[in-house]
């Protein structure tokens, strides 16, 4: 019982929802029970008609007692027998208060699910809000020791195992508390001793109830799991669809999918078996009931016809109880998978972002120069060095390009200058402060970078241009942005110009155009500093010198970083760091370095025999 007392504490996370709409919540709750005082007064209604036509049957005998009624029952069989209507009458009567009851009852349960129900899906909405709302706070390192697919399963499939939970389940069970609750109590009025031989066979079910739920809570927990296995498989395959064709793996890719879903096959199909154990109890239990209900009041109405009614009334109320005593099953098995979701989700939750505003951030305009301070950085998912013991100084306005081998730290500085990470030693400082005091809105917000890996969005390429601004952009100022980035003119050329819409991921588009597309992104911030990661890879030489020329013009103000494994000859840097290792093994001006005869003049001079140059 404390195991089944520990789950539940995970759905006390949910609390905050149902106080924000306990408005909808208490006025589901009165007609939950509402509609359940009108059921149970029908029962009561056929019992007095049934003794009524039994005392008119020849040979009967005479009532020793008289049958024991709600007040409101009471009231209406007072009315109408002072009415002294016909027999006729009286049955046609009965029967239309029943319907009239029946009715009531079914308008009630029209507002309990417009209330509770419709509650459960506006606390769907917030708690995916605020779940996503997370994910965008956590860091980068927390995004490379997580799988996408698992980070969408809990925020589709777990958030609605929750709804079940704080919609139908909460509902069925408030339904069947009341309702069990009427019955009882209707039926101890009645007759004590027989209501407690009907009721026996419940503490049975009771048991056979938590007994299961344990075991449905394990294997929940355990399908949840499985289940994100297989969406990070289906998704990893959807966005690598083309390099599964390319290499001819369809085949192996179905095996391996088909193996994560075999296994989530048997672990559902093993969890549906156990809870098909709910059911034959239900039904075994309730036939008990009617069959000991049936027994014993018939050996009472031998002796007092007034018994007949109370027989009719318990079988009745035995099978109104039918459906909340097997939805206990049911509600219990929905409410042990949400709070195994809502462990799930709660593990999420409860991460901390590394990388977090401090105490009094400080909003100003990032503006001067940038230093690095003898940093040294070490992947934490992954225990790999980057950079060791890095200085580097970079004046305002200053072009810095940033040459290395692949694994040299090039990438590693752009994520430590936008604070996806920070450094394990030393400090990074923008102007007069720290960028650990830096609100990281406000940093972000005046820093463009354009990342190895360009993304874009199923958007239009008017829209993905001017993703980063705050209000939309106007249309002249998104193609100026599109021409510094060379991109302009292929675009006009497309099916709809700037409204063309981009498949995922950029899909349609080829891998230079997403990378200008990704540029044009950048430039239109007007940012005070800009960071372009390799971002000319996909471009041939002589687009590759156009958007150069251009970028020239346009950063003539500003702080760049040009981090590259190639040389721009036609770029006049005012500092060129030549990286090994996560240190710096060159630094100076082209002309400086050139002297040195070092890595950069050995790169310089084998770009220019790879571009048919002559070296002068």
């Amino acid at each position: 019982m404390l195991k089944f007392e520990h789950r539940l504490k995970h759905l006390s996370a949910l609390n905050k929802y149902f106080w924000k709409y306990r408005k909808r919540f208490f006025i589901g709750i009165f007609f939950v029970v509402a509609s359940n005082y009108f059921a149970v007064l029908a029962p009561q209604i056929t019992g007095f008609v049934i003794n009524q036509v039994q005392q008119r049957l020849p040979g009967a005998r005479p009532m020793l007692s008289q049958p024991v009624h709600d007040r409101l029952v009471d009231w209406f069989i007072n009315l109408i027998q002072s009415a002294h209507t016909s027999f006729g009458w009286l049955v046609a009567l009965c029967s239309i208060t029943i319907l009239a009851l029946a009715v009531i009852r079914g308008i009630l349960m029209f507002f309990m699910r417009q209330t509770i129900i419709v509650m459960s899906r506006h606390i769907e909405y917030d708690q995916k809000n605020e779940v996503f709302q997370h994910y965008q706070k956590l860091d980068t390192n927390f995004y490379k020791t997580h799988s996408t697919g698992d980070l969408m399963n809990r925020m589709a499939e777990d958030i609605s195992r929750v709804r079940m939970y704080t919609g139908p389940a909460v509902m069925y069970l408030i339904n069947l508390i009341t309702l069990i609750g009427f019955c009882v109590m209707n039926m101890l009025r009645k007759d004590v001793h027989l209501t407690l031989l009907v009721l026996a066979p419940l503490p049975i079910l009771a048991i056979t109830i938590y007994l299961v739920n344990s075991i449905i809570n394990k294997k929940s927990e355990k399908i949840q799991s499985l289940l994100s296995d297989l969406t990070t498989n289906a998704q990893e395959s959807f966005s690598g669809i083309r390099v599964i064709k390319s290499f001819v793996q369809e085949k192996a890719m179905l095996g391996f999918f088909q193996k994560n879903s075999e296994d989530y096959k048997k672990n559902a199909v093993g969890l549906a078996k156990v809870e098909a154990i709910y059911f034959p109890s239900m039904a075994l239990m309730i036939g008990i009931s009617t069959l000991v209900t049936i027994l014993v009041g018939g050996l009472q109405a031998l002796q007092d016809s007034s018994k007949v009614g109370l027989i009719v009334e318990f079988v009745i109320y035995i099978n109104m109880l039918t459906f909340p005593v097997s939805a206990i099953g049911w509600t219990a098995s929905m409410i042990q998978r949400a709070a195994a979701s809502q462990k799930r989700l709660n593990e999420f939750l409860q991460t901390e972002p590394v990388i977090a505003n401090p105490a009094n951030a400080l909003t100003a305009t990032v503006s001067g120069d940038i230093i690095f301070d003898d940093i040294s950085f070490t992947y934490p998912h992954t225990g790999i060095k980057a950079l060791d013991h890095f200085n580097l100084s970079i004046k305002k306005g200053d072009k810095v390009l940033l040459l290395g081998r692949t694994g040299s730290g090039k990438s590693t500085i752009a994520q430590l200058l936008l604070r996806f990470y920070d450094p394990t030693e030393g400090s990074i400082r923008v102007g007069e402060h720290s960028l650990k005091k830096i609100d990281l809105h406000t940093l972000r917000e005046q820093i463009s970078y354009v990342q190895q890996d360009v993304f874009l969005f199923s958007d239009t390429v008017s829209d993905n241009i001017s993703f980063g601004l705050a209000q939309a952009a106007m249309q002249d100022k998104i193609e100026q942005a599109a021409s510094f980035a060379s991109v302009h003119k292929e675009i006009l050329g497309f099916s709809n110009g700037y409204n063309t819409m981009i498949g995922e991921r950029g899909v349609t588009l080829s891998g230079g155009q997403k990378q200008r597309i990704s540029i044009a992104r950048a430039l239109i911030k007007e940012p005070e500093i800009i960071v372009f990661d390799d971002c000319l890879s996909a471009v041939d030489a002589k687009t590759e010198n156009e958007i150069i020329s251009n970028l020239y013009r346009y950063l003539h103000d500003k702080t760049a970083i040009i981090i590259t494994h190639r040389i721009f000859s036609s770029f006049n840097f005012d500092n060129i760091i030549v990286l090994e290792n996560g240190e710096v093994a060159e630094q100076g001006t082209h002309e400086v370095l050139m002297a040195n005869n070092g890595y950069y003049a050995e790169l310089y001079r084998l770009q220019l025999t790879e571009e048919g140059r002559e070296i002068g």
